[in-house]
């Protein structure tokens, strides 16, 4: 929703779309097709998001509201809460670290055998 909301923001800014539901309808339309022409020409779509999610997706949904929490609101020492908060801090910090390493591996293995739109196993052209 927040890219939606940007991209909305800049064609009713920028290039003085009105603000109607026919703009968010082939707005959000033209961005999912995009981002699915992208997933389907690179079949390491997956551990492309992988290797970018470790490093945007797991701090702001993992750790970062945890600390954030933690130092707003200083629960108790070893209280529930607490040892709740730090468990998520530290399986997010994991999340960051091994997620990118894991989807550069996959995609360096798959890239050495990677043609784009090449037949997929299991497809027949019948």
């Amino acid at each position: 929703m927040p890219v939606f909301d940007m991209i909305e923001t800049v064609l009713v800014k920028k290039y003085w779309f009105r603000p109607e539901f026919r703009l968010r309808l082939v707005a959000r339309t033209v961005y999912v097709a995009l981002t699915m022409f992208v997933a389907i020409t690179f079949p390491f779509f997956s551990e492309l998001l992988s290797f970018f999610g470790g490093f945007a997706y797991a701090p702001t949904s993992y750790f970062l509201p945890c600390i954030m929490w933690l130092i707003i609101y200083k629960p108790r020492r070893f209280s529930l809460s607490w040892f709740t908060n730090w468990i998520c801090i530290v399986i997010g910090v994991l999340l960051m670290v091994l997620s990118p390493i894991g989807g550069l591996r996959q995609i360096i293995l798959k890239i050495k055998t990677y043609k784009f739109y090449q037949d997929y196993p299991g497809l027949s052209h019948n």
